[in-house]
């Protein structure tokens, strides 16, 4: 193969990861926990952007702290399978020898 043509290629997959890292950005995730009493959500990059407890629980604070933890994480799960569903597309399929930091 033509070691030009394998570069430009290299180019284009770059040019693309960047752009499904942007758009990954402005993604939200939500995820439940407790039921609905507790609420997270994070962005393609894994931050999160905001919780909602729901009052009536607000009393037992270890329970509020669980179900946070749970909510958090579930959201941040779906937001990675996203993340690598859409880097399955921009790389077609190839997997990458390395952890990309997302």
């Amino acid at each position: 193969m033509d070691i030009f043509k394998m570069l430009g290629q290299f180019k284009d997959m770059q040019a693309r990861m960047q752009t499904m890292q942007e758009e990954m950005g402005q993604r939200t995730f939500s995820a439940l926990a407790g039921g609905g009493m507790v609420s997270a959500d994070v962005d393609g990059k894994m931050q999160l952007k905001r919780i909602q407890i729901d009052p009536s629980i607000m009393a037992d604070k270890d329970m509020v702290e669980d179900l946070i933890v749970v909510a958090v994480a579930e959201a941040q799960k779906k937001a990675a399978e996203a993340m690598q569903m859409e880097l399955q597309k921009v790389t077609g399929g190839i997997d990458l020898p390395f952890k990309l930091p997302f």
